[in-house]
């Protein structure tokens, strides 16, 4: 039982590590006058359009921006993860 709980304390301490590894971490996506800025937490920490932007134009590029700012925040999610050994308990 206590082995279990010292795996749990050990499974959340490399979590903080790894988000506050990634906090640091960002990615700026730009499309046709669309910028927007992911921290590594998966935060929108800034989003602008240039000012010919339509309406309807900023709500036809908005999802596809923001879902390659997920994925690349995923990517260096991955490659911290490797970088810091890994989840204990699983292989690869």
């Amino acid at each position: 039982m206590f082995s279990k709980l010292k795996q749990i304390k050990d499974l959340r301490s490399q979590a903080k590590k790894m988000q506050n590894a990634l906090a640091g971490e960002s990615v700026t996506i730009e499309k046709s006058g669309v910028k927007m800025v992911m921290n590594g937490n998966m935060e929108v920490t800034e989003f602008t359009a240039a000012d010919n932007i339509s309406k309807e134009a900023l709500v036809q590029l908005t999802p596809g921006i923001v879902n390659n700012g997920i994925k690349d925040v995923q990517k260096i999610m991955a490659r911290k993860m490797q970088e810091m050994g890994g989840i204990p308990g699983i292989s690869n």
